[in-house]
């Protein structure tokens, strides 16, 4: 049972069930008596177990998969090494992000691995070679060119899986790199100066805990130096001001609460924008100076359930909040360098929406044609007119696409490779929608299985990490096996207490026990009339 302790008293207390279909199959009477009900599960679980053990016995030894001389391995069946290929398959796959645009030509910086570790790559075109710029055992985790020249950029990599993040220079014309950062302390989230001739990140250099401000120009690693002393590990650098005098700061105490400031690009000096204190803990998001450098753009949850793209004021701290009619949280978004173009993607029951925002009119644009999927990395080209993005759908995992705005067109830069499947034929999920046993409304994905596998299907509940998560239809990835080679349906519930659902049920994971939380889940699929004959897993 995927590690949960069932037990019968509380499991089935709930609703009766009458009957259960799946497909095209007849309805399945089922008794009212939990007896009756357990000893079913038990039985086709019994059933399939002996099903796979008798199989995998057929195979000789040449055709199984031999354990590492370092297992000991007592009352495991043979595993044939044709299902070993197979499985294989389904965790072969590669995944693109963009990271960054060369301000000076329309090409762009990807993450991806080639080998075992995500580098740095080069796409000229849409659909052109990657080409391999950094080369490490350890991961890349991201890239940025400078806001004014394409010769060289800023790259962050790990350190020994330790996430000790450390800062280089790329220099396109040597081909070298030169650290910028101590090469031992963890330092995260650099953002360049609109000059291009600064960078800020955060560091733990002087404590080894508390995430302080530090300013360093990347052609110059000398003049690295200490800007702020900050208190606590929850500080992000976000922007610095069109003028380069004041940089952008988030502090973060909890998913639920965080604050922004200003530092002084020359002295230091913090200044407050966001008070603190008050009844209702509120959380800021991402943020942006305006062009003139006036105000901001942020995402907050001030007065309302959802994290709303909002602009401040920063002589009077006034917020005008700019998507009040999107019943969803905003979750990034960039601006044009001219300005006057917001992107920002919602997430609306999963899905990621892309949004496009006139700041003079302070009205919305259209945007059509993107493929349905997770959307993330917004970011746009100094020419106002490419917007580069990366997405991942149930058929493509994560690939770097980019948008005109001003004629629509959406070109795939990257093609990922999927192991050799053919994911055109794999499964879309199906958004659907129950009540809870409190009356709540709980939303989850449902993967069925092709029309090849005949007959009820067994179902797999696959229940996201968190508390506070959030299952997104991206690329299952290796979970498709089990719906593509093995006919299992998948549901992933978006449980009580999951985010992206307005912020008074965020608070709910603290209620949502074990006992609670299966009980539901189970009681979901019998309201929702799926037919599931049997519930093999909670994942």
């Amino acid at each position: 049972m995927g590690g949960w302790n069932f037990q019968r008293h509380w499991l089935f207390n709930r609703a009766p069930i009458t009957s259960m279909t799946y497909g095209t199959a007849e309805a399945v009477p089922l008794q009212n008596q939990r007896d009756l009900r357990l000893e079913a599960l038990v039985k086709s679980a019994l059933r399939l177990t002996l099903l796979l053990l008798l199989t995998v016995t057929a195979f000789s030894q040449s055709n199984v998969v031999a354990p590492n001389e370092n297992l000991v391995v007592e009352g495991v069946p043979p595993v044939p090494a044709s299902l070993a290929e197979t499985v294989d398959r389904y965790t072969n796959f590669r995944a693109a992000n963009l990271q960054s645009w060369d301000p000076t030509a329309r090409q762009m910086l990807i993450t991806t691995r080639f080998a075992d570790t995500a580098q740095v790559h080069l796409v000229k075109m849409p659909g052109g070679a990657r080409t391999q710029l950094t080369f490490y055992p350890d991961r890349v985790s991201g890239a940025w060119y400078s806001p004014t020249s394409g010769a060289s950029f800023v790259f962050s990599k790990d350190m020994g899986g330790g996430e000790f993040f450390q800062l280089y220079r790329y220099d396109f014309s040597t081909g070298d790199t030169t650290l910028l950062t101590d090469g031992k302390s963890r330092n995260t989230d650099p953002v360049w100066s609109y000059a291009g001739d600064k960078l800020a990140y955060g560091s733990t250099r002087r404590t080894g805990n508390d995430v302080d401000l530090y300013v360093v120009d990347p052609a110059n690693p000398k003049s690295d130096h200490l800007l702020a002393q900050l208190t606590g590990g929850g500080w992000t650098a976000l922007d610095w001001s069109p003028d380069g005098r004041s940089i952008l700061v988030l502090e973060q105490i909890s998913s639920e609460e965080s604050y922004l400031w200003t530092v002084d690009a020359s002295s230091g000096a913090k200044t407050l924008i966001t008070p603190k204190g008050g009844a209702d803990k509120i959380a800021y998001g991402s943020g942006r100076f305006s062009k003139d450098g006036k105000g901001i753009y942020v995402t907050t949850d001030k007065e309302a359930e959802f994290q709303r793209l909002t602009y401040v004021d920063l002589s009077t701290k006034q917020h005008t909040y700019l998507t009040n009619g999107i019943p969803w949280d905003v979750e990034e978004f960039d601006l044009s360098r001219d300005g006057k173009t917001v992107a920002f993607v919602t997430n609306e029951d999963g899905f990621g929406v892309l949004h496009l925002f006139e700041t003079g009119s302070r009205k919305e644009k259209p945007v059509t044609g993107v493929p349905k999927g997770v959307i993330s990395g917004v970011r746009w080209h100094a020419n106002n007119r490419d917007l580069g993005f990366s997405l991942s759908s149930a058929r493509s995992s994560s690939d770097a696409y980019s948008l005109d705005v001003k004629s629509g067109k959406i070109e795939r830069w990257t093609f990922s490779e999927t192991g050799g499947l053919n994911t055109a034929e794999f499964p879309e999920p199906d958004l659907i929608h129950w009540k809870s046993w409190d009356g709540r409304a709980i939303s989850g994905f449902l993967y069925r299985p092709s029309a090849k596998f005949t007959g009820r299907r067994p179902v797999i509940i696959n229940i996201h990490g968190g508390p506070e998560g959030q299952f997104r239809p991206s690329f299952p990835g290796r979970w498709d096996y089990y719906v593509n080679e093995l006919g299992i349906a998948m549901i992933a519930p978006n449980v009580r207490g999951s985010a992206g659902y307005a912020k008074r049920l965020l608070v709910l994971t603290t209620e949502c026990c074990a006992r609670v939380l299966i009980a539901t889940l189970i009681r979901c699929w019998i309201g929702f009339r799926l037919g599931l004959i049997w519930i093999p897993a909670a994942c």
